[in-house]
């Protein structure tokens, strides 16, 4: 398993033939020129290289002297389950492989070899261990927090969303957090309470429409024993129970104006009294309250106070719907794929480039919490590690495709996904190659794809490196 995430990526090849061996390093040092290839010409040379340097990836062969590779592999996964097992074997011992996988080898390749279906066989077997290394961290922070809040993006509002979210959070001001349903309000809330400096004290959710509006008053002001019928015990109510803390409001457009009048108290003079009590007492609580309603309108319509919205919109925090952060889609998708995997316990799975130019593609009227549904689907029923847009599609029926044809201009299928692939293939590669300072073998090595692929890319849609001369 690999320790250190910044070192160079480690191939270990074992095979007695030393000719084939020593062949096989060279050839597949020259494709693949970012990986540190490692060579044992025995079960046993290979064990004790194991000991001594962990390899990302094993290429293995079959048939060997005294150790052979099935055994070999055992003793691997004995001591690290993780490491990825690639089996190479003679046309004749087919049926020998297909055994090993079923013991625990990734995927194998027969002799004589093609040295670049190799390569991209090995490239595949290394981001699958990225994929898993980048679960296992994802899997110890959410045991850490089960609902660690956060945003996925890299879009200008994206960027300006955090970044609002950051500088608020060191203030004690409320806050109105406003934004389409979907778009992630209740994370926004909860990152302005985790950046705070109340992180260490109660966070109190409130879904105001959840709760009847004759028990409204008391489930957030609480009450005294005997205020009604069926009060037999003194309750201090949500606001009481998260002193000192942070209550977020949630729809506070659908509080009744009853209720309204007994909040603006609570935001005027920082205190709250029971119903069915004539004591005050005082109150250290942050308030934030989130709607995806109009409250201007509500308040042109009398259905909301003007003087409560003006209390409540301190400061105002707006997520955006995923049509204002379009480019930030396949990194929202990839971060849902990881979770999913995660909730199902299965493999890592990823998507195809053209199923996150399909994603991007489409309208998303509930934002992020329908593209989370989509692609906890996905995750469920494909079957295979990559998820192809044939494979995705038909989890797609409750969204609509928005790609880049104009209602007045009906394209052809497939020039319309090409030029969707197109726009997301330029924005990708840029941001990676603008990440490297333009480095092709960093760039290469971080998405995953060849160094010649890369070069592929780049000259098949013209695009030029960060800093280059026009």
């Amino acid at each position: 398993m690999r320790i250190n995430s910044t070192s160079p990526e480690t191939i270990l090849i074992v095979d007695d033939e030393i000719d084939l061996l020593q062949g096989l390093s060279r050839s597949l040092s020259g494709r693949m020129p970012t990986i540190n290839f490692l060579k044992a010409a025995s079960g046993e040379e290979a064990l004790d290289i194991i000991a001594d340097t962990p390899p990302d990836l094993v290429l293995l062969d079959i048939r060997m002297g005294r150790l052979g590779g099935l055994e070999v592999m055992r003793r691997i996964h004995a001591s690290d389950p993780d490491t990825t097992v690639i089996m190479m074997t003679a046309f004749a011992s087919i049926e020998l492989a297909v055994a090993a996988m079923h013991q625990g080898a990734w995927d194998f390749v027969a002799k004589p070899l093609d040295l670049d279906n190799l390569a991209c066989l090995l490239n595949r077997g290394l981001e699958r261990n990225r994929l898993k290394r980048e679960n296992r961290n994802l899997l110890s922070r959410l045991k850490g927090s089960e609902d660690q809040p956060m945003f996925i993006g890299d879009s200008l509002p994206m960027k300006h969303l955090i970044r609002s979210i950051e500088i608020v959070a060191k203030t004690e001001y409320t806050v109105l957090v406003q934004g389409p349903s979907g778009t992630g309000k209740e994370i926004a809330a909860r990152l302005l309470h985790r950046l705070s400096e109340r992180r260490d004290k109660p966070f109190v959710m409130v879904n105001c429409p959840a709760i009847p509006e004759q028990l409204l008053e008391s489930e957030l002001f609480g009450h005294s024993r005997g205020a009604f019928t069926g009060a037999e015990k003194e309750y201090d109510g949500l606001f009481g129970q998260a002193e000192t803390g942070t209550i977020c409001l949630d729809e506070i457009g659908d509080i009744p104006i009853s209720v309204q009048t007994k909040l603006l108290r609570v935001l005027q003079e920082k205190e709250v009294k029971k119903l069915g009590s004539g004591d005050v007492r005082s109150l250290d609580v942050r308030i934030i309250g989130s709607t995806n309603q109009d409250l201007q309108k509500k308040i042109r319509e009398n259905s909301f106070r003007e003087d409560l919205f003006y209390r409540l919109n301190v400061v105002t925090i707006n997520t955006p719907s995923l049509q204002d952060i379009t480019e930030d889609i396949p990194l929202i998708a990839d971060h849902f794929l990881k979770r999913a995997c995660l909730e199902l316990h299965c493999e890592p799975k990823f998507f195809a480039a053209e199923s996150l130019a399909l994603l991007a593609g489409r309208q998303w009227p509930g934002n992020a919490r329908q593209l989370q549904n989509t692609v906890r689907r996905a995750a469920m029923f494909c079957d295979e590690e990559c998820i192809h847009p044939e494979s995705l599609i038909p989890f797609c029926s409750d969204s609509e495709y928005s790609g880049p044809i104009a209602s007045s201009e009906v394209k052809p299928y497939k020039q319309a996904k090409e030029e969707l692939l197109q726009a997301f293939t330029e924005r990708y590669v840029l941001d990676i190659l603008e990440s490297t300072a333009g480095n092709i073998s960093r760039a290469a090595r971080i998405s995953g794809l060849t160094r010649a692929a890369l070069q592929r890319i780049l000259k098949r849609y013209e695009i030029e490196k960060p800093g280059s001369a026009p």
